[in-house]
Order: C-alpha cells, then sequence, then structure tokens
C-alpha cells in the first residue's frame, strides 16, 4: 500500500516480510523441494535474512522431544543488472503494477550490489529472456 502511495519500503517494512519468505523457503528445502523465490532483496542483510532469518533461528524440537538442527537454505541471487533508462522504460510499459515508476530511484539508491563471499551470479536485462534463462540453469548445474 504504500509503494502504491509513492512512498518507498524502509527496513522496517521489508524485514517481517523477508522473514516471512525465509520461514517458506526453509519449509519447502525441509520437504525436498526445490525453490525459485523472486523479490528485491536490494541489500545484503535483506539476502541473509533469506538465509537464515532475521536472528539465529532456536533449534526446535521434533515430535519426540530432541532438539532438530535447522534446514540450511542455500541461496543463488540472481542479480539482473541494467541501466535506470532501461529498466525505467520496462516499468512504465507494465500495466497495473503496485509500484509507480516514481519509486525506481529509491530502488537504485537502496540496491547493495551483491559481492563475494555471497552466491550470486550477475546477468545484465539487455540479454533476452531465453539467454538469461540459460545462463542461470548453466550456473545450477
Amino acid at each position: 500500500m504504500k509503494m502504491q502511495k509513492g512512498i518507498p519500503l524502509n527496513d522496517e517494512d521489508r524485514i517481517p516480510w523477508l522473514c516471512k519468505l525465509h520461514d517458506v523457503l526453509r519449509r519447502d528445502v525441509a520437504s525436498g523441494q526445490h525453490v525459485v523465490l523472486a523479490c528485491s532483496a536490494l541489500k545484503k542483510v535483506y539476502r541473509d535474512i533469506l538465509i537464515q532469518g532475521k536472528d539465529d533461528a532456536p533449534l526446535k524440537c521434533d515430535d519426540s522431544g530432541k532438539e532438530e538442527k535447522p534446514v540450511e537454505v542455500k541461496l543463488l541471487v540472481v542479480h539482473l543488472t541494467g541501466s535506470f533508462d532501461i529498466i525505467s522504460g520496462r516499468l512504465l510499459r507494465r500495466k497495473d503494477h503496485f509500484m509507480p515508476p516514481e519509486l525506481l530511484q529509491s530502488q537504485f539508491d537502496t540496491l547493495e550490489t551483491p559481492s563475494a563471499p555471497e552466491s550470486f551470479i550477475q546477468i545484465n536485462v539487455d540479454k533476452n529472456l531465453s539467454e538469461i534463462i540459460a545462463t542461470i540453469m548453466e550456473t545450477l548445474k
């Protein structure tokens, strides 16, 4: 709702949502699923939350009362890069999108580009979709 009103989100807005996404990732990984999650985890701390949760998660107990080790979430960040002009043009062509184009600059301002030791690949959005998908799939092999 904030974004629809043209108000950029802050950490207080994003962190609870990221914690929920972490819980979904952990649940799905624990059940043996491979997961693709698309979101704008703009800061390193946001990506860390997706992997670890907000705080060190307490050990959970199974039905017998024994403590279980938390499921490890391994994350490969696919960092799509592009110029402000290209991304702005694409955003302007979207119909009925929740984020007004006026907020794009705040996204660029907040962005912390992934770097080592994070697990990531960087792909320019100038490539066509099939090239982007092929690069991602090759990295996952």
